[in-house]
């Protein structure tokens, strides 16, 4: 979380390290993934050009936001993220936070979702000291209209559990269901500028990428 390497190469080294530590884990992870690369999961979201569809979510703080009522005050980046207790979307979480600031210049705005229930938003919220809105999309109804949805199989929720990582707590459901981590870059006028979207959870939009997509939006 600490090193200036670009956020792939971050990413990278976890996804290294998990395979050295926990080989098991490493060959189900390998193995979900490939499964999802095969069957293009994703490969519906909306893209550039598309109209980012509208969502009306609560916050960390239980208040309504909507998509509209963002983007009255300037371009928006949506961000999907696994839940707090995934590392890649932890560390993917503070490089957002290492822009927001210059993102805040730019007049843009960040928003994060997830499908986590408010108390543990607000643990990722907090631990990685981010201002910007964090989103419950309960049972993943707002990714799922966009076809983000991706069901976690037995493997990897056999892996989840021998883990401690209690999806169904944190979700409030029994589905087991994730988002495909995705980024979109919206400008004011509701219009794709540029997306991320890939099924493998161990990759994410460059923020190098991110913020060029916003510059050019000025």
């Amino acid at each position: 979380m600490e090193t200036d390497a670009p956020l792939n190469e971050r990413l990278s080294m976890i996804a290294s390290a998990v395979a050295t530590l926990n080989p098991k884990s490493g060959t189900t992870i390998a193995r979900t993934i490939e499964r999802l690369t095969t069957a293009n999961a994703g490969a519906s979201a909306p893209g550039i050009g598309d109209r980012m569809p509208p969502f009306l979510l609560p916050d960390e703080n239980g208040r309504l936001v909507s998509l509209s009522g963002l983007l009255r005050d300037g371009p928006v980046v949506v961000t999907f993220q696994r839940g707090h207790w995934c590392p890649y979307c932890r560390v993917s979480t503070v490089s957002l936070v290492d822009i927001q600031d210059e993102v805040s210049r730019s007049g843009a705005h960040i928003v994060a979702i997830l499908p986590e229930r408010r108390r543990f938003t607000t643990l990722l919220k907090t631990a990685t000291g981010a201002r910007f809105p964090f989103l419950t999309d309960m049972d993943n109804g707002y990714a799922l209209s966009l076809g983000l949805v991706i069901w976690v199989g037995l493997d990897m929720e056999r892996m989840f559990v021998e883990s401690g990582i209690d999806l169904p707590q944190y979700q409030d459901s029994e589905s087991w269901f994730l988002p495909i981590p995705a980024t979109f870059v919206v400008g004011s006028d509701g219009v794709i500028v540029a997306r991320y979207v890939d099924p493998d959870w161990r990759r994410r939009m460059e923020i190098s990428d991110l913020l060029s997509a916003i510059r050019h939006l000025r």
